[in-house]
């Protein structure tokens, strides 16, 4: 069992910015391809951004693309994600998710190993 914990979501204005990171435990992190994901209210879960297991692969959603940023640090077995120029749009509960055998670019919230409990993000307007 891979354990996933999401930190860092929090209240901002529109423009604002936020780090959330999601740390892992369990198992050895660097063998799984790391995803973050977003659910707002009514909505299904989306893609927003993944990285590969070393952490040079990375891929995004077209509405984040260029705002925001994922890496990973396998030593501290965490990823992160930096949130820019937050828009009311962005609000919603992020989740990081991690999956073994599928490649970065092919993530799916349908798919995913594993999932942690999730950071609530909420851009004021």
């Amino acid at each position: 069992q891979l354990h996933l914990v999401e930190s860092g979501g929090g209240l901002v204005q529109t423009g604002g910015s936020l780090r959330l990171a999601c740390a892992a435990s369990g198992r050895t992190f660097s063998d799984y391809a790391m995803g973050w994901f977003r659910q707002a209210p009514g909505r299904e879960r989306e893609f927003v951004a993944s990285v590969g297991k070393t952490g040079s692969n990375k891929y995004y959603a077209h509405p984040v693309k260029g705002r925001f940023s994922i890496s990973r640090d396998n030593a501290e077995n965490t990823v992160y994600l930096r949130l820019n120029n937050l828009q009311p749009e962005d609000t919603a509960v992020y989740y990081c998710g991690a999956d073994l055998l599928t490649a970065p670019q092919f993530l799916e919230a349908s798919g995913m190993d594993y999932w942690g409990k999730g950071t609530l993000v909420t851009v004021s307007s």
